[in-house]
């Protein structure tokens, strides 16, 4: 007859999550994952609606203060453009992925899906992810209102 022997395991100890009560391995914020989750909102700062324009004539998107980019839909290009309009309210956060939903191309909707991290309470590291919604506003560019408009003049005049 042998003998097997238990091979010698490190067994990491349970502790009670703080808000609700259920056996959770330690981690710096004591809290289950939804817990977390529930009291702190990662994504709270950035607009889930954030509109863009987009020439009709030329098919090109506004890229502020006044630059047009010709952009595919679901393109490299438009998912940049789309990404520097959330910068300001993105640079709070570590993004860790960013993706484009499919969306009807008549619908005047882009509908991109982010995965952002954050460290919060006690060094615990939260992943959310989200869907941002940019709306496609009509708006016609300058070199396009030139041609539509035949005589158009632009000039300034300074009287003294």
């Amino acid at each position: 007859m042998e003998y097997m022997q238990a091979p010698a395991s490190s067994t990491q100890g349970n502790i009670l999550c703080s808000m609700c009560g259920i056996a959770i391995p330690p981690n710096p914020a004591n809290m289950c994952v939804s817990c977390l989750r529930n009291k702190v909102d990662i994504s709270e700062g950035i607009p889930k609606q954030v509109s863009v324009h987009f020439c009709r004539q030329c098919e090109r998107y506004l890229q502020p203060p006044g630059t047009w980019l010709q952009c595919a839909l679901e393109s490299r290009e438009l998912l940049a453009l789309c990404l520097k309009k959330l910068k300001a309210s993105v640079a709070k956060v570590r993004l860790i992925d960013a993706g484009f939903l499919w969306t009807e191309p008549h619908s005047k909707r882009i509908k991109m899906k982010l995965t952002i991290q954050k460290e919060v309470m006690n060094g615990a590291i939260l992943q959310q992810v989200f869907v941002v919604e940019f709306v496609v506003q009509p708006q016609m560019c300058e070199d396009c209102h030139r041609v539509e408009a035949k005589d158009f003049w632009k000039a300034v005049v300074q009287v003294r």
